[in-house]
């Protein structure tokens, strides 16, 4: 299983479920009494559900210093063999942990043990991001860098398009399935998160975390460091543009909201 600290994971969901909760309906949340949140990590999802039931809402996540950003109930579990009896939950869910797991089918199938009514998993579909930006080559560079760093990445990076065979594989009943569509966007006034995300573009620093994956997904080194120099170059003009206040990116996530009865 992949595993990412409470930067990353604080900022990739940042605002996702802010202005429309819509694709959320399919989970009956207001109706429920209990509810587990598998791989909460820093706690993004469980606050909205929190926020859309009147239930109680537990956070369960394996590394336990993400689980101190969150307020309880919390418990640390891993998605494999979660540590509550049969049916305790009415609904089990999950967000971008699967894409993460080795064995997506058998995590569904651990939910299901502990939920007495359903399942919801939301997955993104990471081969099918766009990045609109005012840098000219952004767009073609993030896709190339993202192409190569998932050829490395031995998960599937697109499950979130086919969850229903996932689903109904660990014998869930009457999947239903949408898309929601997340929008992360950098314009002024920019934040220090936007101007750091800058900074690291222009020294190459992003790219060089990831490089033993994309070497391990059949980059050559000499590729490698062609992409970097090239990302660094587009990092530059971002810095330029945003000292001119003239940037703008918009990186679109698709996601998948899968529900399945027990």
């Amino acid at each position: 299983m992949r595993r990412f600290d409470a930067e990353y994971l604080t900022h990739t969901r940042r605002g996702m479920w802010g202005e429309s909760r819509q694709a959320l309906s399919a989970l009956d949340l207001p109706g429920r009494d209990e509810i587990l949140d598998v791989g909460c990590g820093t706690g993004e999802l469980t606050r909205v559900l929190r926020e859309e039931t009147d239930g109680t809402v537990v956070g369960c996540d394996a590394d336990p210093e993400l689980l101190a950003h969150i307020d309880p109930p919390i418990t640390v579990g891993d998605a494999y063999r979660l540590p509550f009896d049969d049916d305790t939950f009415d609904l089990v869910v999950c967000q971008a942990l699967l894409v993460n797991l080795l064995e997506p089918v058998a995590a569904i199938e651990e939910f299901a043990r502990v939920a007495s009514d359903a399942v919801a998993v939301i997955e993104p579909d990471n081969d099918d991001v766009t990045v609109r930006s005012t840098v000219d080559t952004e767009s073609a560079l993030a896709r190339k860098a993202r192409r190569h760093y998932f050829e490395g990445v031995e998960t599937d990076t697109a499950l979130g398009s086919s969850l229903r065979p996932l689903l109904e594989a660990a014998s869930l009943q009457s999947v239903d399935v949408s898309r929601y569509d997340h929008e992360r966007t950098v314009t002024q006034p920019y934040s220090t998160a936007d101007l750091e995300a800058a900074r690291r573009k222009a020294s190459g620093g992003g790219l060089a975390a990831d490089r033993e994956t994309m070497l391990a997904g059949g980059l050559s080194a000499a590729d490698y460091d062609d992409l970097r120099a090239d990302w660094r170059e587009m990092g530059r003009t971002v810095i330029e543009q945003m000292r001119d206040g003239t940037y703008e990116r918009t990186e679109t996530v698709p996601f998948y909201v899968a529900i399945g009865r027990t």
